[in-house]
């Protein structure tokens, strides 16, 4: 496997809806200069799709907004409290976030109402995993079934993001931690999903979310063997950072030659290292510009937080003038970005 960029993030999110733990992903590492993986050559590309419009099962979760992309962030700012921190966002950047990230534990109790989610707008909840044996023994039905219970009672459309970035080795999730075994993932997401389904949670939209990289580097581990399957998911989703030396078309490429045909697609979580000068409004640019001519991309979601324990990186939106002028002119003030 060739030099990564390195992520340690276990953020405490400041909603007082959210008590979980965020996440442990070797992503990004401070203090290196990651040298880009080179993307899977593909015998032959899909067509090209058309912008994210793919019908979502038939299910009611958040729906697509054709020709449009729509713009999230998980806000966890160090010192404020989430409402607060919010206003700050709508007063830089002119309007609010479409999608609105949290994080939660395998034990929280998910939400049945969320006052900072706004009209008009969505929560995506990422939710960690137990072990797969977990799962598949059935010892967790009871409080699966409670969970689709809550999402019900919560009643609007919702993003539910499980086990994400599966095929990395930091999570107790991860197929690595889980005998290598993909199609035990496949197995529990199938069983979590027909348990919603069962308790008419019909307005949670399924969000399948790996990493753009797998570690292992392995065929055994490549990110399209966990997939449950086009009937179990509603959208696509990617983790992926970047910095100078790691363009979007390297993060990115890949992952939407494999999938942009199938389901919308969704950039679940990303930001950039600061390498000084422009270096982070440069790249914020150039994701404006790869999500533009790539036409299956329905939502990009902004990992927005300076306190992520284990790194001195600030992902914040707002980290320099620069960054949040760029943000705000390549993203949020851009009518593409207005879905």
């Amino acid at each position: 496997m060739r030099k990564r960029l390195r992520l340690l993030a276990c953020v405490l999110a400041a909603s007082l809806l959210v008590t979980g733990c965020d996440r442990l992903s070797d992503e990004v590492q401070p203090g290196t200069s990651g040298a880009a993986r080179t993307p899977r050559a593909a015998a032959s590309k899909p067509a090209p799709a058309p912008h994210a419009s793919v019908a979502v099962a038939a299910r009611q979760g958040p729906a697509v907004v054709p020709g449009k992309v729509m713009l999230g962030a998980f806000v966890s700012i160090q010192g404020t409290p989430q409402g607060p921190a919010l206003q700050l966002r709508r007063d830089q950047l002119g309007r609010d976030f479409r999608i609105l990230h949290y994080y939660y534990e395998w034990n929280d109790p998910m939400p049945t109402s969320m006052p900072t989610v706004g009209a008009g707008q969505y929560a995506l909840l990422s939710w960690r995993g137990p072990a797969y044996k977990q799962i598949l023994s059935g010892s967790q039905d009871a409080w699966i079934a409670k969970e689709a219970d809550r999402l019900a009672q919560y009643g609007k459309p919702v993003f539910l993001r499980w086990a994400w970035e599966m095929n990395g080795s930091w999570y107790e999730w991860g197929g690595a931690k889980n005998d290598s075994r993909p199609q035990d993932f496949i197995a529990a997401w199938r069983h979590i999903h027909d348990i919603f389904q069962a308790h008419n949670a019909k307005n949670v939209g399924w969000v399948w979310g790996p990493n753009w990289y797998s570690k292992p580097d392995l065929p055994w581990n490549a990110m399209g063997n966990y997939y449950p399957g086009d009937e179990y998911v509603d959208w696509v989703a990617i983790s992926g950072y970047g910095d100078s030396s790691l363009n979007p078309n390297a993060i990115y490429d890949a992952f939407y030659d494999e999938f942009g045909a199938r389901k919308p697609l969704m950039i679940a979580e990303t930001g950039v290292l600061d390498r000084g000068g422009t270096t982070k409004p440069d790249w914020i640019g150039a994701l404006s510009d790869w999500t533009k001519k790539h036409p299956a991309i329905a939502a990009v979601v902004w990992y927005d937080t300076d306190h992520s324990p284990g790194t001195e990186e600030n992902f914040r939106l707002d980290s320099t003038p620069g960054s949040l002028e760029a943000f705000k002119t390549k993203l949020a003030s851009d009518p593409y970005f207005g879905g």
